[in-house]
Formats: C-alpha cells, sequence, structure tokens
C-alpha cells in the first residue's frame, strides 16, 4: 500500500525511469509556469508560478521529483530562498523528514544569522542563515523557483558554506538558460526541473 508521501506507484519497486521521469516534470513545469513580461520593472519576465502551485496534482508531482533528488543527493537538510523557494523546499523537507531551512531577506530573522549581499537582475539585495540551524558534517538541498543571474543562489550557497555544512545540490523548478546563472555555482551539482 502507497501512502501520499511515497514517491512509488504500487508495483513499483525501482521508481520510475528517471529520463521519462525528468521530462513529465519538464512538460508539467513549462504548462504550469505563466510569463509576466515587464514585470516587476520593464525587460523583466517574470516566471509566475501561481499556477502550478494551485494545481494539487501538479504541486505533489513536483514535490515527489524534489524529494528524490533530495534523497539521492545525501542531504541531511534543506534549504529553501525567500520567498517562493520556501514553497518548494518546505514540503521537500517534510517529505524527505529533513530539517527545514529558512534563507531569508536580511533583518526577517533574530540572531545568530550569518549574512550575505548579492546582486539581482533588477537591484540589489541581501540573505541571511541563521548559524545554529546547520554546521558541520551538513549536507545542504539547496532550492528555489527560478535560476535567474544565479545572485541568489550563489548567496544562499555561500551561507550554507560559511556555516561550515556542504551544498549537496542546488534545485530549482525553472532556469532561465540564457542569463547563465549556473556559471555562478562553479563545482556545484545543479538540478532544474526544465531549463528555457
Amino acid at each position: 500500500m502507497t501512502s501520499p508521501h511515497d514517491d512509488r506507484t504500487a508495483g513499483d519497486d525501482h521508481g520510475s525511469d528517471e529520463h521519462d521521469d525528468a521530462g513529465r516534470l519538464a512538460a508539467l513545469v513549462a504548462r504550469s509556469v505563466r510569463d509576466v513580461p515587464d514585470w516587476p520593472s520593464p525587460g523583466i519576465g517574470f516566471k509566475d508560478i501561481a499556477p502550478l502551485l494551485a494545481d494539487p496534482a501538479a504541486f505533489s508531482a513536483v514535490v515527489a521529483g524534489l524529494s528524490r533528488a533530495a534523497r539521492a543527493s545525501g542531504a541531511t537538510a534543506v534549504a529553501g530562498i525567500e520567498a517562493r523557494g520556501f514553497m518548494l523546499a518546505a514540503p521537500v523537507a517534510e517529505r524527505c523528514g529533513l530539517p527545514f531551512l529558512p534563507v531569508r531577506k536580511a533583518g526577517k530573522m533574530p540572531p545568530p544569522v550569518l549574512h550575505r549581499a548579492y546582486e539581482l537582475e533588477y537591484g540589489t539585495a541581501a540573505v541571511e542563515l541563521r548559524s545554529d540551524l546547520v554546521g558541520p558534517g551538513d549536507r545542504v538541498f539547496v532550492v528555489d523557483d527560478v535560476l535567474a543571474t544565479g545572485g541568489t543562489a550563489e548567496a544562499a550557497c555561500a551561507l550554507v558554506t560559511e556555516a561550515g555544512a556542504s551544498v549537496a545540490q542546488v534545485a530549482v523548478l525553472l532556469e532561465l538558460g540564457a542569463l547563465d546563472g549556473r556559471s555562478r555555482l562553479p563545482g556545484l551539482d545543479v538540478l532544474a526541473l526544465l531549463t528555457v
């Protein structure tokens, strides 16, 4: 008997074929994410994941796929990058039975925190991670919704390593390939469910 948190189907001892599963997830993400041109500022193409989150079957499939990746990476914790990364990372952490580590915008968490500033494609920002929740020996699965220029993911990964932990994998729902954000994450394993 399978539970809602079991990523396999009944009678399937080996899970689905990895390539077919990746293709199905990519197609699901492609049809579930809405493009919003010139938002939040002119020239920026915003990727709206609200339609995916509003579809229980699509959201569950994405969480299941990310959970399989988290387990395969040997993660001991799951970090989600504020804000939309929280929506993906928290259910992955719960499904895998791992701690959830919020990577928050600066000034949103009480100390002790580690702080990292970075540049966005449309401005500057900073993120923080509680330094008492992660440390040496931890392998952190870092989750965000979109990998664009890579600044946010780079800052989040730097916080993880500054805490003494290692990055098990960086996983995103969508990668904007033309912006080459992956190049800011050298030596890290990056998983994008869909690259456009």
